[in-house]
């Protein structure tokens, strides 16, 4: 599949998630919840759960998405529920992020960029986090069905310790890895690191 065919994918599964009225978090979003504060990036938002949640609890977030269906089911929820919330459609393997967040969420998206692309957006998302914000950032680093029916050059897979490699110098809070049964026998294993940026020094003599 192409990059355009694994965004199409995604979108029909986010288009059963509505009329299923699945909302929930994932176990991934629930372990982020409580590091998000201020000015938040929810980048690859899906369904946007983990922006509505955020919010609630007093958040400003900015949540991007390619899917369309699911950038629109936010932007209604958003509404019925009279949630302030900045949701646009972008290509996020070629997104500028604008501004600095006080924490950026990147989760199960990094593994459907091609490598390159995957640590390049990984920089940027880092690079956009305020001195002493938080970056949570969750990639697939083994084993998944999806994945087979994506052409290799088009996903990447981050190897076990590769994830915590790439906030080398930030404070690790959480660095961790969960498996999950697939079908066929397999297992899918996530790597998962949440991480407070430095703080800059100061200049006091």
């Amino acid at each position: 599949m192409t990059a355009r065919s694994s965004v199409d994918f995604f979108d029909a599964q986010f288009q059963q998630q509505v009329r299923d009225g699945d909302y929930r978090l994932n176990p991934f979003e629930e372990a982020a919840l409580p590091h998000l504060h201020g000015r938040v990036l929810d980048y690859g938002c899906g369904m946007g759960n983990l922006t509505v949640e955020a919010t609630r609890r007093g958040c400003r977030v900015v949540a991007l998405d390619a899917s369309p269906t699911a950038i629109a089911h936010l932007l209604r929820r958003a509404t019925s529920e009279g949630l302030a919330i900045e949701a646009r459609q972008a290509d996020l393997r070629r997104h500028a992020v604008a501004g600095d967040f006080d924490a950026v969420v990147a989760i199960g998206l990094l593994m459907f960029f091609d490598c390159p692309t995957a640590q390049r957006v990984l920089a940027e998302l880092q690079a956009h986090v305020r001195p002493g914000g938080t970056a949570i950032v969750n990639v697939l680093v083994e084993g998944t069905t999806f994945l087979d029916m994506f052409a290799a050059e088009g996903y990447c897979l981050f190897d076990r310790t590769e994830l915590e490699r790439r906030f080398a110098g930030w404070e690790i809070v959480l660095s961790e890895l969960r498996d999950f049964p697939a079908p066929g026998g397999r297992v899918k294993s996530f790597a998962t690191v949440i991480a407070h940026k430095p703080a800059v020094q100061s200049n006091r003599r």
